[in-house]
């Protein structure tokens, strides 16, 4: 009897995680068959996406090599997905060296995830996408202290050590925290006054965590500007052009450097692959991530659209509940394959959220019954740190 073929199509955390739950899932053999395990992904490794921040900041790694997950069973592939032929149980990629293959499958599992959204061109700065704008992002704050420690004009200086950063989500609160401490930093090597830097957190609520209750807010705020950020509300970036902010309520600030967080989308790949999609973009599953009319497709993480078939809720693009489906994901495609019931989705029992705010500064915050909790400065910092580990499978 032939092995089963089971594909991972991304390597973010819902695909890794799904790999893990199904290969323990099935402990070897399903119904005398053996599963082989294929993982595709158009990168050489696990990128940590929700640390795009450190790159930007520090100059951090956060890629990982596949090697650090091989084992016995699963094969790494590094090319990019273009369709998948439910009829006929086949992908179709191209692979490093451009040439167009395909691959059968027997399960498939479609976990690519989401994309940072961009701003048009048009409206300047550098959104922070991945590791190459976050590289860019960090060369041109240091050129931008570098040419201020030598510059005599004030105004100019003062631009030069100024940053706006425009979305005031869980991505830009962490990014403009760690850089604000790292340009400070950097300011006092260089001899500069470190609080004559400046950055600017636009949002665009009237207050920030609106996940939350108020006070959750307010603490966030304390501590941002603690860090040496000045949080502006009721306000959205609309464009930088020539070193110039113009903010949505007409004002404008003069600025080094723009950096976009604004939230994220559907990873564009998906309308290539010939899966049914809603119009914004996921992949339409039933409560089991069952990929509707694709026999033995699933789909979970950001890429899907997972509705709670008992409230109507739908999941969020968070990677923790891409990590409870991808656990749940095993359990069903084992009741799939052995013909018994499989267990239906369930949205997360509790409201939780992690927040970095630079080194031994963090908020945890979470609700569930009606009973809310608060965990802040260094136990929240390392709470977060096991959380973005345990993402990544790297505890």
């Amino acid at each position: 009897m032939n092995d089963l073929t089971c594909i991972i199509i991304g390597g973010g955390h819902a695909g890794l995680h799904a790999l893990k739950a199904i290969k323990e899932t099935y402990r070897g053999k399903v119904n005398g068959r053996r599963i082989r395990f294929v993982l595709f992904d158009k990168l050489p490794g696990h990128v940590r996406k929700v640390l795009l921040f450190r790159p930007a900041v520090s100059g951090e790694e956060i890629m990982v090599p596949w090697t650090h997950w091989s084992s016995e069973g699963v094969e790494f592939v590094q090319g990019t997905v273009t369709s998948v032929d439910s009829g006929e149980k086949q992908i179709r990629y191209t692979d490093v060296q451009g040439n167009d293959a395909r691959i059968r499958y027997d399960l498939l599992v479609v976990a690519v995830g989401s994309i940072v959204r961009r701003p048009d061109p048009a409206q300047g700065g550098i959104a922070l996408t991945d590791p190459q704008a976050a590289a860019d992002i960090r060369e041109r704050w240091h050129a931008n202290l570098r040419k201020a420690a030598k510059e005599t004009d004030p105004e100019e200086r003062k631009r030069l050590l100024t940053v706006v950063v425009a979305g005031a989500g869980i991505s830009g609160i962490e990014t403009s925290a760690e850089l604000a401490l790292a340009m400070r930093e950097e300011a006092s090597a260089l001899g500069l006054n470190p609080s004559d830097t400046s950055v600017y957190l636009l949002n665009a609520q009237e207050r920030l965590f609106p996940e939350g209750p108020e006070k959750v807010g307010r603490k966030l705020e304390l501590t941002l500007r603690e860090c040496g950020v000045k949080v502006l509300h009721n306000r959205k970036a609309m464009r930088e052009e020539a070193g110039v902010v113009t903010l949505s309520n007409g004002e404008s600030l003069a600025v080094g450097l723009c950096i976009w967080t604004i939230g994220l989308i559907p990873n564009p790949a998906l309308r290539s692959m010939g899966l049914p999609l809603t119009p914004e973009g996921q992949v339409l599953v039933d409560e089991c991530y069952r990929v509707k009319g694709a026999p033995s497709v699933y789909s979970i993480g950001d890429c899907a659209r997972i509705v709670d078939p008992r409230t109507g809720k739908a999941d969020q693009m968070r990677c923790g509940e891409g990590v409870i489906q991808a656990d749940r994901l095993g359990k069903i495609v084992m009741a799939d394959l052995e013909g018994s019931p499989a267990p239906v989705h369930k949205s997360v029992p509790m409201d939780f959220f992690c927040i970095g705010l630079g080194e031994n500064r963090g908020l945890v915050w979470g609700r569930k019954w009606g009973l809310t909790m608060m965990i802040t400065g260094k136990p929240a910092w390392k709470f977060r740190n096991l959380a973005w580990d345990a993402g990544s499978m790297l505890r």
